[in-house]
């Protein structure tokens, strides 16, 4: 009776343990589901991802090499030629490329190089010609050439003009001085009238400028 008692109360006491373990047991078979399912559910969107950036590279990718394509279709050769010569190579030009009289003071190689009296005379008339022939321009109403080619003949013109006084008695300097400074102040009065696009004063200008010019060359001889 006791030894019964003692096996009722051994297998009792056990019962709760081996319940509770089943349990544990229940429990955890039941959870492993569950989080099979959760991390399904997580990789889904991943492969979402996946194919629509791999969608989207397909998409942009396709017209690139479409366009390579075409690109390679519509190129032609071009034929790769030796470099060019060192020199120009049009007549007059031969060694344009080099640098010349590098013994002479810069002054000297990029200025304006003095001529002889006859041969600035001749360059004079030249550049009157130049700035006589304004006048079409001025018709057209084309000012930024106008002051263009009255600013860099006039340049070379009183050069030349100065080498020519130079080479003059001093009386004739004398006479000269005040026919040149009206020259160049009917010079600076129609690139004025130039400048603020006005006809009438470029019309005016342009007369007296042409009158001393001939006071002017009738002296320089």
């Amino acid at each position: 009776m006791a030894s019964t008692v003692a096996m009722a109360g051994i297998v009792s006491s056990t019962a709760p343990a081996l319940n509770s373990s089943a349990t544990s047991a229940t429990s955890k078979v039941s959870f492993k589901p569950a989080m099979l399912a959760v991390r399904a559910n997580a990789s889904q969107p991943e492969d979402q991802c996946s194919r629509r950036a791999l969608l989207s590279f397909i998409a942009t990718a396709t017209p690139a090499v479409l366009f390579a394509k075409e690109a390679l279709a519509d190129a032609s050769t071009i034929k790769v030629e030796g470099p060019p010569p060192p020199s120009g190579g049009l007549p007059g030009t031969e060694n344009a490329d080099q640098a010349r009289d590098t013994d002479l003071p810069l002054k000297e190689r990029f200025y304006l190089q003095p001529l002889s009296p006859a041969e600035a005379a001749a360059r004079a008339k030249e550049s009157a010609k130049d700035i006589v022939n304004v006048k079409a321009l001025i018709d057209k109403k084309a000012w930024p050439y106008v002051q263009n080619d009255l600013r860099l003949k006039a340049s070379y013109l009183r050069f030349d003009i100065n080498t020519v006084i130079a080479s003059k008695s001093k009386a004739e300097k004398k006479v000269l001085k005040p026919l040149v400074d009206k020259l160049f102040d009917e010079i600076n009065n129609l690139d004025y009238a130039a400048r603020t696009k006005s006809t009438p004063n470029a019309n005016k200008y342009y007369a007296t400028t042409v009158s001393s010019l001939n006071d002017v060359l009738a002296k320089l001889g």
